[in-house]
């Protein structure tokens, strides 16, 4: 069997709360061997997406957060790829502000996925959005933070349904504790490692 893989494409659209749109490059990343795969995040060009797919077995579309950038096109490349969309419950107020159908399934805090006859962990890191999660990888030492652990700190607050305090906290309690050489691959821009975030992040 081959190993398991991380594929990676870059998407550019937009991104729209509380008003307000602005341009934005998100990161899709694809967890998977040659024969089957989970995608964390659809946003835009959906087409990008399926050409990284490359025929694989989906066995899920798993969204790190409800933002519409990270989801709008998560229910048609489920439709596609007969693949569930799962989705931690406590993002549905911003779910609901892009789709009119609720998600096939929920995330749950401690979760895990098998792909590749490798583990996936759900690790639930509310503060960016109420059901914000992470994944992490322990096979690759690798953690996809999505919108809650950037390069030089954490994820945006300044929005609806979010809460800088809790993101500190979460970031704290569930991303700190992992090995200082994990590698952190965001929503959005360059990779990082926990150890340097939490050098970041300092006594904050």
């Amino acid at each position: 069997m081959a190993a398991v893989r991380i594929d990676h494409a870059v998407t550019s659209g937009t991104f729209s709360l509380d008003g307000e749109t602005f341009d934005v490059d998100n990161n899709v990343w694809i967890i998977g061997d040659d024969t089957e795969c989970i995608v964390i995040d659809a946003p835009h060009d959906p087409l990008a997406i399926v050409r990284l797919i490359d025929g694989r077995d989906v066995k899920a579309v798993v969204c790190t957060h409800a933002h519409d950038d990270h989801v709008r096109w998560a229910p048609a490349l489920g439709r596609v790829t007969q693949a569930p969309v799962l989705l931690h419950p406590d993002d549905a107020v911003l779910w609901n502000l892009t789709h009119d159908t609720p998600p096939d399934g929920p995330l749950t805090d401690g979760q895990t996925l098998l792909i590749g006859g490798e583990t996936i962990q759900v690790l639930h890191t509310p503060g960016h959005a109420p059901g914000a999660v992470c994944l992490y990888l322990p096979s690759l030492g690798t953690v996809f933070t999505g919108d809650t652990l950037f390069q030089g700190g954490p994820g945006a607050t300044g929005r609806s349904y979010s809460d800088r305090d809790t993101l500190v906290a979460s970031i704290r309690a569930k991303l700190f504790p992992l090995p200082d050489d994990t590698v952190v691959k965001t929503g959005h821009g360059d990779d990082t490692t926990i150890g340097a975030e939490k050098e970041a992040l300092g006594n904050e």
